[in-house]
């Protein structure tokens, strides 16, 4: 799912892989230490290492969610706008329905695929290590064995359904941000849409304002990004802020310094108890000023802090060669199977490397109740030793992924647009939509 090669875009890809990076590491750190979600252990405690602001955000990845949000609405956004700044607004049409067609089989297949692969290893039992493990995350994303082949059948195909009507997946809990993606990148087509024939600084108006709109719904995970992306689409289509960011080249750096110090100290907003350090509770009562009634604080740093750090990048070369190295292309081009494979992977392999592969026998409680045995995590350690070995089997399986399965799924695409799409010979030419 690669970006092409409209303009200077391919950083958008490499901060893609740096998400997808992220959000493997805080599942890691959910299921095995929960405490770094906190800026301190206790109350009163020295923070450790991975709780310090800036380095949380390594283990803390709630921003990889958002970056998911942005770089949707700044892809699906790139080519309709750079058409409708050429006057080519009738191509940008063309191109943004080929594109919505495409879209949903893209996303539906895969994921429908990755499903029915869990669903087998959970019938197996694959992850019953996981549901006995004292890892609350591991034990509570892990899906059930179901006893019945019909009931197993029943549930399998009412989870893929439930992933694209209510965001819901018993067997793998992180395609709930699926849906909000999907419905964030049609809303983007019908923006561009609405606004194909307007001046492009009141496109840029009109989607900072849809950012507005969803900062009062407090929609800070989705709704804010997919209109930032679309908005830092345009500026960088711009004239004269490319001609800015190369004429004041001293000022940019200065500019772009200050956005990622902004925004990586926002992002790393805690999860939980701001009050326990003087940093997260100063910037508690900064965001109570300034943000909605009753908002998700973490969610609002990890989408202000995202914003700063966009806008850092934009002001910086330097940053956008970085994020397009070859090594974080490599990770963009993985990002969407490592997303899929990383939690069944987790529950499964890394679980049976820490915790062993022999299921503890049943407990009597003290009110004389059969329960099931629990088994205690070794230490930190024994994860340490074993994640070097896990992390590039991870990869290894989505890069086979991405080698073998994604383009049988993009051909099945293909088939199905193709067999559905109305014939170019059909149509009776002329102007595709009215101005």
């Amino acid at each position: 799912m690669a970006i092409g090669k409209e303009g200077n875009v391919k950083w958008v890809d490499g901060l893609r892989g740096l998400a997808s990076s992220l959000v493997v590491m805080t599942h890691i750190a959910r299921a095995f230490d929960g405490d770094l979600f906190s800026p301190a252990s206790a109350e009163g405690a020295a923070p450790r290492l991975l709780q310090l602001p800036y380095l949380r955000i390594l283990v803390q990845g709630r921003i990889g969610v958002s970056i998911f949000a942005f770089v949707t609405g700044y892809v699906c956004a790139l080519k309709p706008i750079k058409l409708s700044r050429q006057g080519n607004q009738d191509v940008a049409f063309a191109s943004m329905s080929k594109s919505a067609l495409r879209r949903v089989p893209r996303l539906v297949i895969p994921t429908a695929l990755a499903t029915c692969i869990i669903w087998v290893m959970a019938q197996l039992g694959l992850f019953l290590v996981a549901k006995r493990s004292d890892s609350w995350w591991s034990g509570a994303t892990a899906p059930d064995q179901v006893p019945h082949l019909g009931s197993a059948l029943y549930s399998l195909f009412h989870n893929i359904i439930t992933t694209w009507t209510h965001g819901r997946n018993a067997y793998d809990g992180n395609q709930w941000t699926l849906l909000p993606l999907l419905k964030g990148s049609l809303w983007v087509y019908v923006f561009i849409l609405a606004t194909a024939y307007l001046q492009p600084r009141y496109r840029m108006i009109a989607s900072l304002s849809m950012f507005g709109y969803f900062w009062c719904a407090s929609d800070s995970a989705f709704g804010m990004q997919f209109f930032w992306g679309v908005f830092l689409c345009d500026v960088q289509n711009a004239p004269a802020a490319n001609d800015f960011i190369i004429n004041r080249p001293r000022l940019c750096k200065l500019l772009a310094a200050i956005c990622l110090l902004i925004g990586g100290f926002v992002a790393s907003y805690p999860e939980g108890h701001p009050e326990w350090q003087p940093w997260s509770a100063w910037l508690f009562r900064v965001l109570v000023r300034i943000l909605p009634k009753d908002p998700d604080f973490p969610r609002f740093g990890s989408g202000i802090g995202l914003e700063f750090i966009t806008l850092g990048i934009h002001f910086s070369p330097f940053l956008k060669d970085v994020l397009s190295g070859k090594y974080l292309l490599w990770l963009g081009k993985q990002s969407f199977a490592v997303y899929l494979l990383h939690g069944p992977l987790l529950r499964w392999v890394l679980c049976w490397m820490v915790y062993g592969t022999h299921l503890p026998a049943d407990v009597v409680n003290d009110k004389g109740e059969t329960v099931p045995g629990q088994l205690h995590f070794p230490g930190g350690y024994k994860l340490l030793i074993w994640l070097p070995f896990w992390i590039p089997l991870n990869y290894g399986v989505a890069m086979l992924w991405t080698t073998y399965v994604d383009p049988w799924c993009a051909q099945l695409t293909e088939q199905v647009v193709s067999y559905v799409k109305d014939s170019p010979d059909e149509k009776e030419g002329g102007v595709l939509l009215p101005r």
